[in-house]
């Protein structure tokens, strides 16, 4: 019973903030800001190409509903810069579909079950997905930005925002702009826990993975510093070949 429990995903996908949503300009301020962080007015009217005053008014309505704020931030020469952030709030226009539903879930199984139940619940739910992920991933063979790039894409398709790219340390970062399990996360931290264990079992025998921001202590995303172990020094220390790595903004 409580293995068939554990194949109702708590995660349905919901397109309604989309990077390939043309969306509200509104909505546009909102996914910049989710997935770049904290900008300038005038930065976020370069990254979309509109004007200053048209992201200005933006972020007024924002800010109106509670979905957006402000720190003035004090510079050497002339006026403080005033850096637009999002609010607790506006992720709940993020993807984390059925997320009372899923909390909701996890309290009848705690309450039916106990803790072990519930630890035995997100051991199997992390199998599942690991079976569904490696089925859809290249081999521990392929170069590591290939089975990286393939797992970000289907984390995005999960929702969860995520870009990748290859640091100047020759280690390689995935980043996850949005938790589509945040709610559940909170309720239950081993569905994080499993998520890292995910990750590393995926990826192959030969790659560490290590979780270096983590939203639910507070960073602002998710990030996963992974290397090739050490055992091949011709792979620990190769680049990446041309077209192989995104890049992206910090």
């Amino acid at each position: 019973m409580l293995f068939k429990l554990a194949k109702l995903s708590l995660v349905v996908h919901d397109s309604s903030v989309s990077s390939n949503a043309a969306g509200s300009g509104r909505e546009r301020v909102l996914f910049l800001l989710k997935t770049k962080g904290t900008q300038t007015a005038a930065r976020i009217a370069t990254e979309l190409r509109v004007t200053t005053m048209a992201v200005r008014q933006h972020l007024s309505v924002l800010q109106g509903e509670e979905l957006v704020d402000f720190t003035d931030q004090r510079r050497k020469v002339g006026r403080p810069a005033r850096l637009w952030r999002l609010t607790p709030k506006a992720s709940d226009r993020f993807p984390d579909s059925h997320a009372e539903l899923a909390v909701g879930m996890l309290q009848a199984i705690r309450s039916a079950f106990g803790d072990e139940g519930l630890k035995r619940l997100t051991e199997e739910r992390t199998r599942q997905q690991a079976q569904s992920y490696r089925a859809r991933m290249p081999g521990q063979d392929a170069p590591l930005a290939e089975r990286v790039a393939t797992l970000a894409g289907i984390r995005r398709e999960e929702g969860y925002i995520p870009k990748w790219g290859r640091r100047r340390d020759g280690t390689v970062e995935l980043v996850e702009n949005h938790c589509s399990i945040s709610k559940a996360a909170r309720f239950c931290p081993k569905l994080c826990a499993g998520e890292l264990s995910l990750f590393r079992s995926v990826l192959g025998s030969d790659v560490s993975v290590d979780r270096v921001e983590h939203i639910l202590s507070g960073d602002r995303r998710c990030a996963y510093r992974i290397t090739l172990r050490p055992s091949d020094p011709a792979l620990a220390g190769g680049q990446p070949s041309a077209g192989t790595a995104e890049r992206y903004d910090r």
